[in-house]
């Protein structure tokens, strides 16, 4: 949005009032003597703890491209020194039970609509009453029947079971669309115009294991990767970049729900980490090295492989794991990230664009686009970056290109967020 001044002109007939903040949050009123001193803080309590599970990446410069040979000649990397500024990043990618944490506060919200559990918040808003929804019986034939359209139709039932009907689970998207707003053309229009809303499905695509592997029997992962406690801490797969955009934003306003209860200053937006950001947290602080622990091999000194990949001509479970490992294998890099390579792959925020290091800026570069389903497929892809457990050492360099459609699910791609928080939340 443009930036608008609002100019206020205080009449007073014998003293200016100044107004400030006392440490519980709450303003008070002081006689000023005409100085502004520390002027006034925002009406609200301390800002939250350290993130959990989180590391922060300090600001800095490196050299954003190929630090080896271009083997296979595409020539969408160029090396070019850029700068990035601090944030925080997730130590590994989401897990199975953080993404299920995220499905079934979806699905309850949706049944709490449905039965009415419902109250008046703060605001005056109506809200979902949380306390009434964690006691939904989910195996009470009454009350399903009562959530009829949420439950699979009777000739989609397996033996007249009332399952979940995973199409179903669907989370409503706002926001502001602020690159719209910025820019100059639109000056002067009405905020609603830069307001987008829209509805996601969220449920992973547990059938992407068997639709990835033509001619091979991978039907235990699809009944059990995402269903069984036993994967609840390897990455979360299956998902395609409009969910974990959805995720991203779901967190955000968990946190803020949070926040808002304690009185509590709101923080930044949980996001995709773009291209560069991904890549100069990959690095660990070796700018010029090949893979996030350094040069030049993927074993170390006792022969123990350094990440999950496809080792060799494909001796899959020489590295620990035959698909996907926990996401806190191996050991990680010097920002304390797991997993930066292999394992599965992430997406970014960033469209992938061959030449787009021509023209990026060099400071906090990215390229965004954010396609509706008419926009031509060339136009839907998304950075992708780490290799995952299918691939070969080449895709585990940290500065390797890939890309994959937004709408498109894998079981070799997963995700973890960033936030932009001040380093202020680091531990000393």
């Amino acid at each position: 949005m443009r930036n608008q001044s609002f100019y206020i002109l205080f009449l007073a007939a014998s003293a200016i009032v100044a107004v400030s903040c006392n440490k519980s949050g709450k303003t008070k009123s002081v006689a000023g003597d005409g100085q502004i001193h520390k002027g006034v803080a925002p009406a609200a309590k301390n800002p939250i703890s350290r993130p959990d599970g989180m590391a922060y990446i300090p600001p800095g410069t490196f050299h954003m491209g190929p630090s080896d040979e271009d083997v296979n000649y595409n020539l969408t990397a160029r090396n070019k020194e850029v700068s990035i500024s601090g944030f925080w990043m997730d130590k590994t990618e989401v897990t199975n039970n953080q993404y299920r944490m995220f499905v079934l506060n979806v699905r309850d919200s949706l049944a709490a609509v449905r039965l009415g559990y419902m109250k008046a918040s703060t605001s005056g808003d109506t809200a979902i009453d949380w306390k009434k929804a964690a006691t939904i019986k989910w195996t009470d034939k009454n009350t399903l029947e009562k959530l009829n359209d949420l439950i699979l139709a009777p000739d989609n039932r397996l033996y007249g079971k009332m399952d979940l009907d995973p199409d179903m689970i669907v989370y409503s998207i706002q926001g502001f669309n602020l690159k719209e707003a910025a820019k100059r053309e639109n000056a002067g229009r009405p905020r609603k115009d830069f307001i987008y809303r829209y509805n996601q499905k969220i449920y992973p695509d547990t059938l992407c294991w068997m639709r990835d592997f033509s001619y091979s029997y991978n039907e235990p992962m699809t009944k059990r990767y995402f269903a069984s406690a036993s994967y609840g801490d390897y990455p979360v797969v299956g998902v395609n970049w409009k969910q974990a955009v959805a995720f991203c934003h779901w967190r955000t306003r968990y946190m803020d729900s949070y926040l808002q209860k304690t009185k509590k200053v709101p923080e930044s937006d949980f996001r995709l980490p773009t291209e560069a950001e991904w890549e100069y947290a990959a690095r660990g602080g070796r700018s010029q090295s090949m893979f996030p622990w350094g040069n030049y091999y993927l074993r170390n000194k006792k022969g123990c492989l350094l990440a999950n990949f496809k080792p060799g001509r494909g001796n899959y479970p020489e590295d620990g794991g035959f698909y996907t490992v926990r996401a806190d294998s191996y050991w990680p890099n010097d920002y304390g990230l797991y997993n930066m390579a292999g394992n599965v792959s992430e997406w970014t925020s960033s469209l992938f664009y061959e030449g787009a290091y021509n023209f990026q800026h060099d400071m906090n570069p990215d390229i965004e686009w954010n396609a509706l389903d008419t926009d031509p497929p060339r136009m839907k892809r998304k950075v992708i970056r780490g290799g995952s457990w299918k691939d070969v050492g080449y895709y585990l360099e940290t500065s390797t290109r890939q890309y994959e459609y937004q709408d498109t699910s894998k079981s070799f791609i997963g995700f973890r967020c960033i936030i932009d928080l001040p380093s202020i939340y680091k531990k000393k």
